[in-house]
């Protein structure tokens, strides 16, 4: 049973771009341990080892179409793929199991026992995490937290399950606590909020913001509120999805074995000293 942690305090991400991978990984841990650049560098590390592996196979004709420059773990509008979340949870020592894995039949019947799950549909990433015994929705698109009953938490992944989503169950041992003072201004979309704010903040959306009709996913799931409104989302895209394609399409150009490891050590060793600092 998971403990109090930061205090009582949720760490939420509110969409920016098309970062919904990173505020995945960070709302799982509860802090903002990830940026984009870090899952760009795994996303590198891991196509290097997989061209490794196609090369080292009976067939190279048959890997020619993989052994591309194109990446296969994350594209250039920056949709990361669940072997990216996987690796960046690795870091901290959790596993990363889709929910209709034999491993995971528990979880199917008790989902309230558990502490984290992963959810995916096209190319949206979001978290539902329990905190201090209580559970949230984390979705990005979402202006703050939503608390969950443990009877509408097992209704929820279930009609999720029925709209095509991918559910993915988190298991290990979760960080503990985050640095708020330290960590607050290290990332320009991640923010602190008890949980009286989170539910103030969710009837303001409730009250002033209608259900938005996006695209497939959002039409398949028309509960799903705005974190922004339409047109500031639309403006935040603009001004930041060419930057973001930029440095990933830079990051994937030294995508050797050798820069590829060489990148991919730094947010690795940087998480694991602020694990060693804060467990």
């Amino acid at each position: 049973m998971e403990g109090a942690s930061n205090g009582g305090m949720l760490y939420h991400e509110v969409q920016e771009s098309k970062l919904c991978a990173v505020h995945c990984v960070n709302t799982v841990l509860q802090g903002p341990f990830f940026s984009e650049f870090d899952l760009a560098a795994l996303a590198s590390d891991l196509d290097s080892k997989e061209r490794q592996m196609m090369l080292q196979g009976t067939a190279a004709a048959s890997a020619g179409d993989f052994l591309s420059e194109e990446s296969h773990n994350v594209s250039l509008g920056g949709d990361f793929s669940i072997q990216v979340l996987q690796k960046a949870l690795e870091v901290w020592d959790l596993q990363v199991i889709p929910l209709d894995c034999p491993v995971a039949e528990p979880a199917q019947i008790d989902p309230e026992l558990e502490n984290a799950f992963i959810c995916h549909l096209h190319d949206h990433w979001f978290c539902i995490r329990k905190v201090s015994g209580e559970w949230y929705n984390f979705d990005s698109l979402y202006a703050a937290p939503q608390h969950f009953s443990k009877f509408y938490l097992s209704a929820y992944l279930d009609s999720l399950k029925g709209s095509g989503w991918s559910i993915f169950l988190v298991r290990g041992n979760f960080p503990k606590e985050c640095p708020i003072s330290s960590s607050e201004a290290s990332n320009g979309y991640g923010q602190w909020l008890s949980p009286e704010d989170a539910e103030r903040i969710t009837k303001s959306c409730n009250l002033t913001q209608a259900p938005p009709q996006r695209d497939n996913m959002t039409q398949q799931h028309p509960e799903r509120l705005p974190s922004l409104a339409e047109a500031d989302l639309q403006l935040l895209s603009d001004m930041e999805d060419e930057d973001l394609r930029a440095a990933i399409a830079a990051s994937l150009m030294d995508s050797s074995p050798a820069t590829a490891s060489a990148e991919v050590s730094n947010p690795k060793t940087e998480n694991k000293d602020i694990k060693e600092k804060t467990t």
